[in-house]
C-alpha cells in the first residue's frame, strides 16, 4: 500500500525525513483495519520528523494520527487516534509514535477506537477532528468550563486548533476575541464570528476561558486579559516554552492555568454529535492526494496556514 513516512530524523529539515512509497499493509494482532478515505496533518507529524518522540529504533514510521474511512464492515468511521501504551510513561500513544498512523491507504486500530462518522461531514471534513478539533473542544468544555463563562480569547488564530477552538466557541454563543499578526487572517476569523484582535491588543472586557498554544510571545497578554477566577488553557508553546509569568497576577485574580492535550473517546463522540447538531464543518485550509504529501507537508511547514491540510487518500 501507498503511504507518507519518516525514514530518519532531520531536525533542521524536517521534510527531508519524509518519504513517500510502498509499505507492507498494517496488522496489529487483535486489531481492525480501516481503509482510509482521507487523514489530516498535524504539527506532531513535523516534530516526529525531526525526531522528537519517534526515536530511531521505530523507525521507519508511517506518520498521521487523524483519518476517517471505512471500517471493517464498510461502515463511515472516524478513529480516536489515542491507543492504550503500556510501554509508554503516559500510558497511551498516538498513532504514528508506536504503531503506523494514518498516513496511508490503510491503518491497523482497536476496533473501540472506531466512531460512527456523521452523515452531514464529508470524509475529508471528519479528517480533521480527532486531534487538533478535539484538543480545542476539549480545552474549552473540559478544561475550560465555557459554560460557566460568556468570554473567550483564542490565542494566534489560523492554526488547526485556535481555528477550531474559534468556530466551536462562535457555535456555543460565545463572544470570541481572536489574535493574529497577519491582516488577512483577522479578517477571516472575523467571517468565522470572532472579534479580531492585534497581538497584545487591550480587549474591551476581560475573558473567562483563553485559549493559548502560541506560549512565550503572549502568554503575558493571556495573563492580563484574563478576568477574575478565568481558566488560561495551554496546549501548545509554538513561540516558547519559558514564559515569565507574574505570579501576583495569578494568585491575585485567582487565575487556573491548565494544561491539556487531545481528549477521550467520549470526548470525540461528544464533539462529533455537536458538529452534526449544528451544523459545524472544519475549516479546511487545502487538499493535496496522498502522492502529493511531500508538498502537504511544505505548506504545513511554512506556517501560513488557515485551518488543517488534508491528504486525500481514496
Amino acid at each position: 500500500m501507498r503511504a507518507a513516512y519518516a525514514t530518519t530524523s532531520n531536525p533542521d529539515d524536517p521534510l527531508a525525513a519524509l518519504e513517500v512509497g510502498d509499505v507492507p499493509d498494517p496488522a496489529v494482532a487483535g486489531w481492525v483495519t480501516v481503509e482510509v478515505k482521507a487523514s489530516s496533518l498535524n504539527h506532531h507529524d513535523l516534530w516526529s520528523l525531526r525526531g522528537v518522540g519517534l526515536p530511531a529504533d521505530r523507525l521507519p514510521m508511517i506518520l498521521g494520527c487523524d483519518a476517517a474511512g471505512t471500517g471493517p464492515d464498510g461502515e463511515p468511521v472516524v478513529i480516536h487516534s489515542v491507543v492504550s501504551d503500556p510501554d509508554d510513561p503516559r500510558g497511551f500513544s498516538l498513532l504514528s509514535e508506536h504503531y503506523p498512523g494514518t498516513h496511508a491507504e490503510r491503518v491497523a486500530v482497536p476496533r473501540e477506537n472506531l466512531v460512527p462518522k456523521p452523515a452531514g461531514l464529508s470524509f475529508v471534513e471528519a479528517a480533521c477532528l480527532p486531534t487538533a478539533w478535539l484538543t480545542a473542544y476539549r480545552m474549552l468544555t473540559t478544561k475550560g468550563r465555557i459554560g460557566q463563562g460568556e468570554s473567550v480569547l483564542v490565542q494566534g488564530a489560523g492554526g488547526g486548533v485556535a481555528t477550531a477552538a474559534v468556530v466551536l466557541a462562535v457555535a456555543m454563543g460565545k463572544r470570541v476575541y481572536a489574535t493574529s499578526r497577519d491582516p488577512a487572517k483577522r479578517e477571516r476569523v472575523a467571517a468565522l464570528g470572532a472579534i479580531p484582535v492585534e497581538p497584545g491588543a487591550r480587549l474591551p472586557e476581560r475573558v473567562d476561558v483563553v485559549i493559548e498554544t502560541v506560549g512565550e510571545a503572549t502568554f503575558d497578554h493571556s495573563l492580563k486579559c484574563a478576568a477574575p477566577g478565568a481558566r488560561i488553557v495551554v496546549a501548545g508553546a509554538t513561540a516558547g516554552y519559558q514564559p515569565a509569568v507574574n505570579l501576583r497576577r495569578v494568585f491575585a485574580m485567582q487565575l487556573e492555568i491548565l494544561g491539556s492535550t487531545m481528549g477521550t473517546r467520549e470526548e470525540l463522540v461528544d464533539l462529533l454529535e455537536l458538529c452534526a447538531s449544528r451544523d459545524i464543518h472544519p475549516v479546511i485550509d487545502s487538499v493535496y492526494d496522498l502522492a502529493q504529501a511531500r508538498d502537504a507537508y511544505a505548506r504545513l511547514a511554512t506556517g501560513d496556514i488557515f485551518g488543517k491540510v488534508v491528504l486525500s487518500v481514496g
